[in-house]
């Protein structure tokens, strides 16, 4: 019972940093720098890996402002990618993916501290219910392939991709902490849930 207390408490601290006006501009300032980095900041190794930068504002917001406000970011945010810059047909389960993971990643990551272990799990559970599971579905179903033809692959791939995506989230969201420590954006927030 106070574990599901925890829970629904974080759940509405995410929704309240919403309210705070710096939060949401901040929010609008990663959503830019997403949308740029998905334009131009990617590096491809071989002809099925990517290493790919336009996730990381996101892990931001997920870290800083919660699940509730890492899902609505994730889904606006990919709405938008997707407005700017089609790439085939606009699918829903797509999006839900996006606000899942904003789900995840902010419920690993929200108010606590930015720790290998809990980075690694985050990762792990993203690669695994997102990317293996759900992805390949949504891929099966939009391109009429077979799911478990497809899942090897994208096993491997995912496997693959872990300590990469962990370790440059780590660097960036360990980066991040110390620059909003430093800035005050922490004392801001407390201030923030007070009123």
């Amino acid at each position: 019972m106070k574990k599901l207390k925890e829970v629904r408490e974080m759940y509405v601290s995410s929704l309240r940093e919403l309210l705070v006006t710096k939060n949401v501009v901040l929010c609008g300032l990663m959503a830019a720098l997403a949308v740029v980095l998905s334009m131009v900041a990617s590096i491809e190794v071989g002809p099925y890996i990517r290493i790919g930068f336009s996730g990381i504002p996101n892990r931001i917001v997920e870290c800083l402002f919660g699940p509730v406000a890492g899902c609505l970011f994730g889904g606006a945010l990919d709405v938008l990618k997707y407005m700017l810059k089609p790439s085939g047909p606009f699918f829903f389960g797509f999006t839900f993916n996006v606000m899942l993971a904003g789900i995840i990643y902010g419920s690993i990551l929200y108010k606590k501290p930015v720790t290998v272990k809990r980075i690694v799990t985050a990762e792990f559970l993203i690669k695994l219910l997102v990317n293996c599971i759900l992805n390949t579905l949504w891929i099966s179903m939009l391109y009429g392939k077979g799911f478990f033809a497809l899942l090897p692959l994208r096993i491997v791939k995912n496997a693959i991709m872990l300590p990469i995506d962990s370790v440059i989230l780590y660097f960036s969201l360990t980066y991040v902490k110390k620059l909003v420590n430093r800035i005050g954006l922490e004392g801001t927030k407390r201030m923030a849930g007070r009123g």
